[in-house]
């Protein structure tokens, strides 16, 4: 069995209205990632990411860059317990 790892990332910037969160779903898609992203009230984005950590780790890479509208000040990442999620949604 592979390694699966969960980080949680929240990232501050001009991330909200641009749309950040479609651009982290489908990279997440992509990478096949589970997890999720939401809007915070604070202006900043959360994303709970899982699974293998190449994947992971190169999610992670494109949260630092976003999509082109946005702008990203910076990206807090902590590590989390995985729960088995295998599909990444906006929550």
């Amino acid at each position: 069995m592979s390694e699966i790892v969960c980080v949680n990332a929240v990232v501050s910037g001009r991330v909200q209205g641009v749309g950040y969160r479609f651009f982290v779903i489908e990279q997440a898609e992509k990478l096949g990632l589970g997890g999720y992203v939401t809007n915070l009230a604070d202006g900043r984005v959360e994303a709970l990411i899982e699974g293998p950590p190449e994947q992971v780790d190169e999610l992670v890479r494109l949260l630092h860059k976003g999509p082109p509208q946005s702008r990203v000040d910076a990206v807090e990442i902590l590590p989390g317990a995985p729960t088995g999620r295998t599909v990444f949604r906006v929550r």
